[in-house]
């Protein structure tokens, strides 16, 4: 028998070059800022911090899979949380149902953007930022332009403690998130939903041919994206406890950013939950350290942007790499679909 040839150094430094890249960052700021940054309280801020980024980031993640772009996340996640607080504390709904009702509605929202990119043949691009602007516009009537301020009694204690609870010591909103990682993993990489999405990003046309359907597959990831913006949305009406119309566009870049540095990753030019797991753990790592050597205000959106610049490039070289060598996107050939290709 032969064994498994060993993988090119070029391969294993574009795999787990990230993951080490947050090593280094958490020593290199360990050193230098000794008395703060090795510290519970940094470890736990960036745990509580980044919940919903990463939430947003595994959201984003979804359509990428699929050669597809979400960008009414931002918005879905404003008019999310706003509509949480609406109903809670102005329309006296029990916090469960609202919490229920927004995910749903999430959800109802991501199948709207996935109808209206492959039924009405529009680009992604362009159709949700149609229909971002849309929630922007309904986030806006909803709240009249203002904020949503609870009574003097507040928020339902058991609510809030959606975000401010701890488990184990760490505060629960990280295990929401590895929560919702373990399960897109195991979608993504081992059920064959997973496979026909990724074959769908990868060749469109070869994916119909093999049966599979294609513009079925594309309306689940999206629909997939809103149900997890609709957690997301909660779990910000929970941190912020007051409803603020315009939030929601704070997020879509860093959003984006993980997925897409994601996907230089664990499984290079491909997006993957893994890597944007790690992909949100580097800019967590980065922005506290920048953000505990003084920096000043400006520097975040520099920080992301330049990011984002520089995760689309390797993503796209890494892509073109992988097709060099023959083995494309996809982790494998998908199973026939029963029916067809619609």
């Amino acid at each position: 028998m032969t064994g498994r040839a060993p993988r090119p150094a070029g391969h294993l430094i574009g795999s787990y070059g990230l993951p080490a890249l947050t090593v280094l960052l958490v020593l290199v700021f360990s050193l230098a800022l000794p008395r703060t940054f090795p510290t519970l309280d940094t470890a736990d801020s960036i745990l509580s911090t980044q919940s919903i980024p990463a939430v947003l980031a595994l959201a984003a993640t979804v359509p990428v899979v699929t050669g597809s772009f979400d960008l009414s996340l931002g918005y879905g996640l404003g008019l999310a949380h706003v509509l949480v607080l609406k109903l809670i504390v102005d329309e006296g709904w029990p916090w469960p149902l609202a919490c229920l009702a927004v995910v749903v509605g999430g959800a109802a929202a991501g199948v709207l953007n996935g109808v209206v990119v492959e039924f009405g043949r529009i680009d992604s691009f362009i159709a949700t930022l149609g229909t971002g602007s849309m929630m922007y516009a309904i986030t806006g009537w909803v709240t009249g332009g203002s904020r949503i301020v609870p009574g003097p009694q507040g928020l339902p204690p058991a609510f809030t403690d959606l975000y401010d609870a701890r488990f184990l010591g760490l505060p629960v909103p990280a295990f929401y998130v590895l929560a919702l990682a373990a399960v897109l993993w195991l979608v993504l990489e081992r059920l064959p939903l997973g496979r026909y999405l990724y074959v769908v990003g990868s060749n469109p046309r070869a994916a119909e041919l093999v049966g599979v359907r294609t513009r079925t597959c594309t309306v689940y990831a999206f629909t997939a994206a809103g149900l997890l913006v609709g957690l997301a949305g909660v779990l910000l009406a929970a941190q912020q406890q007051q409803g603020n119309p315009s939030v929601g566009l704070d997020y879509l870049l860093p959003a984006f950013t993980g997925a897409l540095l994601g996907s230089t990753a664990i499984r290079p030019g491909r997006p993957n939950v893994l890597g944007t797991v790690v992909a949100v753990a580097v800019l967590a790592v980065g922005l506290t350290g920048i953000g505990q050597l003084g920096a000043d205000f400006w520097t975040v959106p520099l920080f992301y942007g330049g990011t984002l610049l520089i995760a689309v490039g390797l993503a796209g070289y890494a892509s073109r790499r992988r097709l060099r060598a023959g083995t494309g996107l996809a982790p494998g050939p998908p199973e026939p679909a029963e029916g067809g290709a619609e």
